[in-house]
């Protein structure tokens, strides 16, 4: 895969493109076709059409196909799906107001977000692949669980003690839930994937040459994801609550079902565009320099810059 130096707004405006649902209506063929287009145009990349054509192939490769294992990534792990299928829960989540209701759906919603971090992470080939992968999954379900119940916790203690003051109404629905969210989103992805940093992941030159395999770059790339999973989550709470209570105060909606639209209209927006913000934070094709790599990496090589697949 090719691994082009990018500013955020590039990489936004890539994301932007390759985030849209349609591409899931391809097929396995046309996205084996695109793959094969992206590996022999590699020298005709000079002529407009020959650029159109491998753009949208770039595109379709980049929302369907794992840069490390060359695999065409289930349908519901694709990038594209990943706004639409969290959309329902993050809204009804945001809604809830009672403790097992709440548990219920944040289990859903950091099952699906899990999967989606497992399957879009780094593919280093690694021994005993079959015991890590089984890993991955104990490890997986013991941070949703555990995410879950931080989500709920708020509410049951609230429930259980009847604590009806204002205050504690304000903390407890409006002010913890952005931060939890953001938070037991980041531990989840992290957790997940904690097998890259404890194993380490492929490094590549510049040339796009295996020079060995780091737990320093597996570690970068573990934090990075689960920055920017929890940057995603905790904004798309914690912006429309904000802006519902401006709209409240200016009294520009009155009646609680039209306050419910504005919120879901404005919960919607915000992941929209932070979706591609938060896949766009760090690069998918991340940079380690020589002096952050182990020693026998280095003993092997005399590269001074260093790439990997962060993983989304």
């Amino acid at each position: 895969w090719p691994c082009v130096p990018q500013s955020f707004l590039q990489r936004f405006l890539l994301w932007a493109d390759a985030l849209d649902p349609l591409l899931l209506l391809k097929n396995a063929d046309e996205i084996k076709r695109a793959r094969l287009l992206i590996q022999t145009s590699e020298k005709t990349l000079n002529e407009p059409i020959q650029n159109n054509q491998t753009r949208k192939a770039l595109l379709l490769s980049l929302s369907s196909v794992h840069p490390d294992t060359d695999k065409i990534i289930p349908l519901l792990f694709r990038p594209p799906a990943f706004m639409p299928l969290t959309l329902p829960w993050v809204i009804v989540s945001s809604l809830q107001h009672k403790a097992k209701s709440a548990f219920v759906f944040q289990f859903v919603f950091h099952t699906y977000t899990t999967a989606f971090t497992l399957l879009n992470g780094n593919g280093t080939p690694k021994a005993e692949e079959y015991s890590i992968q089984q890993k991955q999954i104990f490890y997986g379900l013991g941070a949703i669980s555990y995410a879950a119940c931080v989500g709920a916790l708020p509410l049951t203690f609230m429930n259980r003690y009847m604590l009806k003051s204002s205050l504690v109404q304000l903390i407890v629905r409006k002010l913890l839930p952005a931060p939890l969210l953001g938070v037991t989103s980041a531990f989840t992805a992290a957790v997940v994937r904690s097998p890259e940093f404890e194993n380490g992941i492929e490094v590549m030159d510049r040339n796009g040459k295996v020079v060995g395999v780091s737990r320093n770059a597996g570690e970068k790339a573990v934090k990075e994801t689960a920055l920017s999973r929890g940057v995603l989550f905790g904004t798309t709470f914690f912006l429309p609550e904000v802006l519902v209570h401006f709209l409240q105060r200016a009294k520009l909606v009155k009646s609680p079902r039209a306050l419910a639209s504005v919120r879901m209209l404005l919960i919607t927006s915000v992941l929209a565009g932070m979706v591609p913000v938060s896949f766009s934070m760090f690069p998918q094709c991340g940079e380690i320099k020589r002096e952050d790599l182990e020693p026998e990496i280095l003993s092997s090589t005399e590269e001074t810059e260093f790439f990997y697949n962060r993983g989304i």
